[in-house]
């Protein structure tokens, strides 16, 4: 995070930044980056600029990037008052987008905007963002807190992020290896991650349920608002273990709509819906939303965060090996040629 006065110049102290705010968030904020250190940092929180070196170990390095935000999660962190998940929910938006091509995270910079800085909630936010590099390996070396008086309601703000990573020009992920008869597994999510909450606020709209009501366990609003699971260490150390042909983040557009990316044209995934159980939280959602399977799987991540592509003979190994990691594991489906005018990814 930047210093208000060391970013934008005098547009912003003449908004009516609260300099002595800015300088508490910046105070609070350094002992959260600074658990992310990692080789390669050349600077820290508060400069013009965040430094970086791409460690030595790699030969011919390709940088990837990624840019995300959180989406109307936000508005019912706002509703609920709880800001201590979003900021994992933005790193792992990012990284997981950059993982699927074989890339290490290497650093992660964020973008938190208000109306009027309140010091306490975006330390919170901030401190979320930080655990969420930590699980993801990467450095928060910087970022923006931008103070804009009017352009936004009274308690709430944005948030975006950027990661960048590495990945061995040679060992890219593309899915251009992936042939008929590789297997699709799914590793669990923690959650609705942060999509499909446009419909999930209409469904709690509806269902008006008690939201400090035990739901398997925790408090319904805690299962709402549980962080998105971020699998870049143990997807990393299976890369290293055996070749994997493909990934899919599950994201907006959910299983049918996500594995089709790192697919080529011929090519289909047949996924089994009995392959996994549909959670509580979905099983929830579907029935007080009365939501259509297909909706559901085009909207919702159903339980699955991250689609892996190995080939049959790597299947089990790959299995022992997430589960090692603290992965749950499912055998999805398996690719096959796809047939004339049919959708690349069927769950049936």
């Amino acid at each position: 995070m930047s210093h208000p006065n060391e970013t934008s110049g005098l547009s912003y102290r003449d908004a009516g930044v609260d300099i002595e705010a800015g300088d508490a968030l910046v105070e609070a904020i350094k002992p959260f980056a600074k658990k992310t250190l990692r080789d390669g940092v050349l600077g820290g929180i508060g400069g013009f600029g965040a430094l970086f070196e791409v460690p030595k170990r790699y030969k011919e390095p390709v940088l990837v990037s990624g840019t995300d935000g959180v989406g109307t999660k936000l508005k019912l962190a706002f509703t609920l008052n709880k800001h201590d998940t979003v900021g994992q929910d933005l790193v792992a938006m990012s990284v997981n987008d950059i993982l699927v091509q074989g890339a290490e995270p290497l650093f992660f910079l964020d973008y938190f905007a208000c109306g009027k800085l309140d010091v306490a909630t975006a330390a919170t936010v901030v401190k979320g963002i930080a655990q969420g590099c930590e699980l993801a390996g990467c450095a928060l070396i910087g970022g923006e807190t931008a103070e804009m008086p009017s352009m936004y309601p009274d308690g709430e703000y944005d948030l975006a992020g950027f990661a960048v990573g590495a990945v061995e020009k040679s060992k890219i992920i593309d899915g251009t290896t992936i042939v008929p008869g590789d297997v699709v597994l799914g590793l669990a999510s923690s959650g609705a991650h942060s999509n499909g909450y446009s419909l999930v606020r209409k469904i709690i709209d509806v269902a008006k349920p008690d939201l400090d009501a035990d739901f398997h366990g925790q408090p319904l609003r805690d299962v709402l608002m549980a962080p998105t699971r971020i699998y870049v260490k143990s997807l990393l150390a299976l890369m290293q273990s055996l070749p994997v042909k493909g990934m899919a983040h599950i994201t907006g557009g959910g299983i049918v709509e996500n594995i089709p990316r790192v697919l080529q044209d011929h090519l289909t995934a047949d996924i089994k819906q009995d392959a996994w159980t549909l959670p509580p939280l979905f099983q929830w959602l579907q029935a007080h939303g009365k939501v259509a399977d297909a909706e559901m799987h085009r909207v919702f991540n159903c339980g699955i965060g991250m689609a892996v592509i190995v080939a049959a003979a790597d299947a089990d190994a790959a299995v022992k090996h997430l589960e090692a990691s603290g992965e749950t594991v499912y055998r999805l489906g398996t690719i096959r040629e796809r047939k004339e005018g049919e959708a690349q990814t069927i769950v049936s």
